[in-house]
Formats: structure tokens, C-alpha cells, sequence
């Protein structure tokens, strides 16, 4: 091959459109799987505002399967329904009522059936179904490009996306018991409880925390609870027989 001809090869593959494996599928396989959770704090009489100190007066959610850790084709996975709902704990915590906020519009009442924690995970349950995401192992390494759908300043839902920037990060001090993806796709105050997904909408990971030193807001360097502890959880929930209340 000469000289020129490589040269040409080359200039061809750099000038190639970068093309992200996320885009307006990501946001119609799992918009609808995500919710804002509005907790009511007390002393106020709605929803949503309020909340104590360092703390969104609105959250996100999760709808997610008690059978999602036994799900792996995909003709399920597109019917899988639930009532259930993920978040974090963190979010709801001493709150007197619940409700959720769902894709729609639509409000309804949610009933706080678990909280661990440790985990900063909390399971609340509505009377209508939905669509569930389901919980993804498959191996993640830097690089990978995912996107969060949460709730971000309790503006409503709303999709931002990045990379994974690490796997496995424990002892950040967030929680007790952590199992972190951390990445850089954009997280705010109201996104916690939201899904951390792939590009084809499967979940890996809740998001949970920011990192930050000076102010609560987005600084690149993100946390979400791993599909494998939420996985965890759903697991200990199920045996203890949560999922039947």
C-alpha cells in the first residue's frame, strides 16, 4: 500500500461521524419505567416542597419486577409490569406521604413498603401497573456510554447521558454497605432514586449520590447503586416475603 493511500485511509476513518450507542431509543425503551417521587415532608401540606435541609423537595423512581433477577429474554423483559417501585431511601425518609409522578403526568398515591438503609434503597408500591425496567449484569467497564432518567431539580423527567467512569467503588462514605457505579453522565439534586441505563434501556445501576465538595449540584463525579446490590435486595425482599404485602 502506498504511502498516499494510507494516508487517505486514515483521513477517512478520523473524519467518520463519533457515533454514541444512546439516542431517542433510550428514551422510549425506559421514559416510561421512571417516575418523580413527591414526598410530603412534615408541616406542609403538599407534595413535593419543603424538604428538610440538603434534601430535593422531589425524588425518582424506579418501576421494578420482584422476578427481574430471574428475567433474561427479551420477549419478557418487553412485558414485564409492575407495582413496585425503587428509590432511595434518602428520598422518602420521614416523609408522611408518598406520591409518584408518572411519564404522563398522572399522580398517584404510593405506600412505603421496605426501606434498607444500609443499601439507601426503599420499595414503595402503587395500585397500577407499569412497565419495569430490569436489572442488567452484564459486565461494565470505563467507556461505556449510559444515560440517567430522573427528575432533576423536580423539573420532571428528563434524559442526560455520559460514560461509565469507574465500577466497584466502595467506601466513598455515602452509605453502609456500597457497591458504586460512578459516572459522568449529568445528576442533580431530584434525580436520586432515578435509573442509570444502556443505551437499549436496560438498568445498571439507581442513581444515588453526587460528589461534591462545595455545592449540591452536578460535578461529573456521580454515583449509582449497581444492578448487582439492587439485584441483592430484591432478592432478600422477595424471601422475606415483601413482595406479597
Amino acid at each position: 500500500m502506498n504511502i498516499t493511500l494510507k494516508a487517505a485511509i486514515i483521513l477517512f476513518v478520523f473524519m467518520m461521524p463519533v457515533k454514541a450507542d444512546h439516542g431517542e431509543e433510550t428514551w422510549r425503551n425506559a421514559n416510561e419505567k421512571v417516575v418523580s417521587v413527591l414526598p410530603k415532608w412534615p408541616g406542609y401540606a403538599q407534595s413535593g416542597i419543603g424538604a428538610p435541609p440538603g434534601t430535593a423537595p422531589e425524588g425518582s423512581g424506579i418501576y421494578i419486577s420482584p422476578a427481574d433477577s430471574l428475567i433474561s429474554t427479551s420477549s419478557a423483559k418487553e412485558h414485564l409490569r409492575s407495582r413496585f417501585i425503587l428509590t432511595a431511601a434518602h428520598v422518602i425518609t420521614s416523609a408522611e406521604t408518598i406520591h409518584i409522578r408518572r411519564h404522563d403526568g398522572s399522580i398517584l398515591p404510593a405506600r412505603l413498603v421496605v426501606v434498607d438503609i444500609d443499601r439507601d434503597l426503599a420499595l414503595l408500591k402503587v395500585d397500577q401497573a407499569a412497565p419495569a425496567l430490569t436489572p442488567s449484569l452484564e459486565p461494565l467497564f470505563p467507556g461505556r456510554h449510559v444515560c440517567v432518567i430522573g427528575n432533576s431539580f423536580g423539573l420532571g423527567l428528563s434524559l442526560s447521558c455520559g460514560v461509565v467512569s469507574a465500577t466497584g467503588r466502595q467506601k466513598i462514605g455515602f452509605n453502609a454497605i456500597e457497591d458504586f457505579v460512578q459516572t459522568d453522565a449529568a445528576v442533580n439534586p431530584g434525580a436520586s432514586g432515578g435509573a442509570l441505563i444502556t443505551g437499549t434501556g436496560d438498568l445498571i445501576g439507581m442513581v444515588d449520590a453526587i460528589f461534591t465538595k462545595e455545592a449540591d449540584i452536578d460535578a461529573g463525579v456521580n454515583f449509582a447503586v449497581s444492578a448487582a446490590l439492587i439485584i441483592e435486595a430484591l432478592e432478600y425482599w422477595q424471601a422475606d416475603g415483601v413482595f406479597d404485602q
